[in-house]
């Protein structure tokens, strides 16, 4: 449904994409995670014709982005993060604005904004101001909004955003029937690393412009090599060699006075990990998460925080410069 190859877009000498390609298949929901200001936000935009890449290509539902650029929007949906729904008017007139603005034939709109607003539970508050309307709420009007036209293609930027736990799982359960009912290919970005994990098909993350892992979220988990087991001693740490030779250890790391141990079967191996440890003052462990992984494949947080400052800090610096 997308091919994206070799993208570049710079600002300057400055690259927010650096040669960014990969495809995203039919009906899936893929997945964009990165800190903020990797670049994630301004690929969406290439990829909806709102800005034009430096070099390189993509096509969306067939139409290539810069020759075509009026199909590929006949083609998307887009919910960005900024809220645009008209807080003065109703629900149903801001679908109806819209319906005419794409077109929609007078004898299916009536149908059409119908049936999106029974998709995300919105068909009681139809005739509600939009400024009644909660967070969650709004959330689901403007992805109705974004499937008037029937898309084959929906792009989610930050789609949860400010919502409470709870609004967060309701919209989750939204984007999952819109994939099922609507047969539409999503393209998601987040920073709530329990939604990526929950919803997408594969994920993609992103890194100084560059995507530097694309997995399936079960793929990409089982990469860190088993559970995560932080070993912190009192006194000296044991060789590396003390862990490594069982067999259900994959490998061992070291940080201060702690040993983080990758391995099988934490229940069921801990006790003949450190049963012949000496000094150990505490014992942590975890399931590797999608953050962990990004983690280790970049050193950067998705918040943007990192020994070395962070993306958008280096970003800041080279303005400066």
């Amino acid at each position: 449904m997308i091919i994206v190859k070799n993208l570049v877009k710079k600002y300057g000498d400055f690259y927010a994409l650096n040669g960014i390609s990969f495809e995203v298949n039919e009906n899936e929901i893929f997945g964009l995670l990165g800190p903020n200001g990797a670049g994630k936000t301004t690929l969406i935009h290439i990829l909806a014709t709102l800005l034009k890449p430096t070099t390189g290509g993509a096509v969306v539902n067939g139409y290539d982005v810069l020759h075509n650029a009026t199909k590929v929007r006949e083609s998307i949906g887009v919910v960005f993060q900024a809220p645009s729904s008209d807080d003065i008017l109703t629900g149903y007139e801001n679908l109806k604005i819209h319906a005419l603005l794409y077109g929609i034939p007078r004898g299916i709109r009536e149908k059409r904004i119908s049936e999106v607003l029974k998709l995300v539970g919105l068909e009681g508050r139809k005739n509600d101001q939009v400024k009644k309307y909660s967070g969650g709420m709004r959330r689901r009007l403007e992805i109705a909004r974004g499937l008037l036209h029937h898309p084959k293609v929906l792009f989610l930027d930050e789609p949860t955003l400010g919502l409470d736990p709870q609004s967060r799982e309701s919209m989750w359960t939204y984007i999952k029937e819109i994939v099922t009912e609507e047969k539409v290919t999503i393209i998601l970005t987040t920073h709530y690393m329990e939604e990526a994990d929950m919803l997408c098909d594969r994920i993609g993350f992103i890194s100084n412009g560059k995507i530097i892992a694309l997995n399936s979220p079960s793929n990409l988990k089982q990469e860190m090599g088993g559970d995560i087991v932080k070993i912190n001693f009192i006194g000296e740490i044991p060789s590396s060699e003390t862990f490594t030779r069982f067999d259900f250890v994959h490998k061992v790391e070291f940080e201060e006075n702690t040993a983080i141990v990758y391995m099988d079967e934490v229940n069921s191996n801990l006790h003949s990990l450190i049963k012949d440890l000496k000094g150990v003052r505490t014992i942590e462990y975890k399931k590797p998460t999608l953050n962990d992984v990004f983690l280790r494949l970049s050193g950067d947080s998705l918040s943007g925080d990192s020994p070395e400052g962070g993306f958008m800090q280096r970003y800041a610096q080279y303005k400066k410069s």
